[in-house]
């Protein structure tokens, strides 16, 4: 399994994904465009998974890098990879397939409970999670929607927080990525968006969230994922 992992500024890392990754004895390459690292071309992966940042698809004048993932996102999902998108990364495969990212109703920073739709209930990758959990969020954004795509989960700040735009192609506004070490670096490097709102904690109420738990959900839902794939290629071999 070769993924590819794209992030968008230092201080917003892969996680325990890339821990996870090393675990199962993948080839994890990260790349870094706003460091004007080049994308390689989407026969060198399996596996596509872009991560959030401070950029925004409503403002691609500002990271014009954006529109080279959002073209190698749609020559991922043409050729059937697995992509998997968090926050940033999930506004753009939704620019991807022709969704327009909007803003959310509520901004939201801090860890709050996802509630899973009746769709979310049914899906192969969320299967075996409870209809609610706690989730990392730290947005402004939310992925825009396409007629295939269908909401799986919610929060009481936002509607859009995991979308399944195709088989194997899944989007998620929020993280379960990100570990205490990474909360703190994200604290540090942007505590301007800890500015109150209704749905944002402030830095002593983030680190004392229970990161372990989350991220073990994270790599439930990795390895659900990896599953996922095996068997869209079984049927695409048929």
């Amino acid at each position: 399994m070769k993924i590819l992992c794209i992030t968008h500024a230092d201080f917003e890392s892969p996680g325990v994904i890339e821990s996870w990754a090393q675990k199962r004895g993948y080839d994890f390459l990260i790349c870094c465009p706003y460091k004007r690292n080049l994308l390689p071309p989407y026969n060198e992966f399996d596996f596509l998974i872009i991560m959030g940042g401070p950029q925004s698809p409503l403002e691609l004048e500002k990271a014009p890098y954006l529109r080279d993932e959002i073209v190698l996102i749609q020559q991922a999902i043409e050729q059937n990879k697995l992509v998997l998108g968090f926050c940033l990364g999930a506004q753009l495969i939704g620019e991807a397939l022709g969704g327009k990212t909007m803003r959310s109703p509520e901004k939201e920073v801090g860890v709050y409970p996802l509630m899973l739709t009746k769709e979310g209930l049914k899906d192969d990758l969320l299967q075996g999670s409870p209809q609610s959990f706690p989730v990392i969020h730290w947005h402004n954004d939310m992925p825009g929607m396409t007629e295939e795509s269908r909401v799986l989960a919610y929060s009481k700040g936002c509607p859009r927080q995991v979308i399944r735009y195709k088989s194997g192609v899944y989007g998620f506004q929020c993280h379960l990525e990100i570990t205490l070490d990474g909360m703190r670096g994200m604290i540090e490097a942007v505590p301007g968006d800890l500015a109150p709102s209704q749905y944002t904690q402030n830095a002593d109420e983030l680190l004392r969230q229970d990161y372990l738990s989350i991220n073990q959900r994270m790599e439930y839902i990795l390895d659900r994922l990896i599953a996922l794939g095996e068997n869209l290629n079984e049927k695409v071999a048929i």
